[in-house]
């Protein structure tokens, strides 16, 4: 029989997270960016936002040297 077990590593988690993060990050200064027309710059909601995609991104480059441990 087949083992169909599937463990996410430390190092699989923390490469989610960081392109997760790394993502949303530009994600969201590329919508202030593009929407030209719009005056205020970046509110509380995005920086908010873009605060928890660089901790997002900042937590799994802290996972990643930890290896294939489980998560």
């Amino acid at each position: 029989m087949l083992d169909t077990t599937f463990t996410l590593t430390k190092r699989q988690l923390g490469l989610i997270l960081l392109v997760g993060g790394l993502a949303g990050f530009t994600g969201i200064l590329a919508i202030d960016i593009l929407d030209v027309g719009r005056e205020g710059g970046i509110g509380p909601a995005q920086q908010i936002a873009l605060g928890l995609c660089a901790v997002a991104a900042l937590l799994g480059l802290s996972l990643i040297p930890l290896g294939n441990r489980p998560a």
